[in-house]
């Protein structure tokens, strides 16, 4: 049995979970409402203030759905509660981010000024070199900066470009000079 697929999903007050036809489930919260259809083949149940999910057999196929279905179900009560948070961080000499309305513009060494506009339901928020990208879709916050970062990546030498809060860029030495 998949340790993460038996796991029950608690849901907490003010979280109303609905499972319609063909697994459509909605959940709907205090910071907003999540909408995904899941695989059909899973069984989802609620019990109460819990959310069950079994899978019909053993096939390996099932197995895989049975503990992807259970965390993405999680991940959308996770965020209509508590939503969810990335930083970033610019480094890089004149290398920086301003936020105007909806627009992020990043001066990265280019010979123009990148502009990002925010998607729908994800908002940033630029605070000296740091950008923080914010929602409640896990999905949606984590592609949106992962595009950001792509636009500079960091680099080994000095480490110059976009990186993660918690990533660590491994340096390299440079070239020397030859007798």
């Amino acid at each position: 049995m998949s340790r993460i697929g038996r796991m029950p999903i608690a849901v907490p007050a003010g979280v109303t979970v609905d499972i319609a036809e063909n697994n459509k489930v909605t959940v709907n919260g205090p910071k907003g409402t999540l909408e995904r259809v899941l695989p059909a083949e899973m069984e989802i149940t609620q019990e109460g203030a819990e959310i069950l999910v079994k899978r019909p057999n053993d096939l390996k196929k099932m197995k895989s759905l049975h503990g992807l279905t259970r965390t993405l179900i999680n991940n959308m009560v996770v965020g209509v509660t508590e939503g969810y948070v990335k930083t970033l961080e610019v480094n890089g000499v004149g290398y920086r981010a301003a936020k105007q309305g909806s627009k992020l513009t990043l001066s990265l060494g280019y010979s123009h000024p990148v502009e990002m506009t925010d998607p729908e339901g994800i908002t940033t928020a630029v605070d000296g070199n740091k950008i923080t990208v914010s929602g409640i879709d896990k999905e949606k916050v984590g592609q949106y900066a992962a595009e950001i970062r792509e636009k500079r990546r960091p680099e080994p030498y000095k480490g110059k470009g976009i990186k993660y809060d918690y990533e660590v860029i491994r340096r390299k030495v440079g070239k020397t000079g030859k007798k």
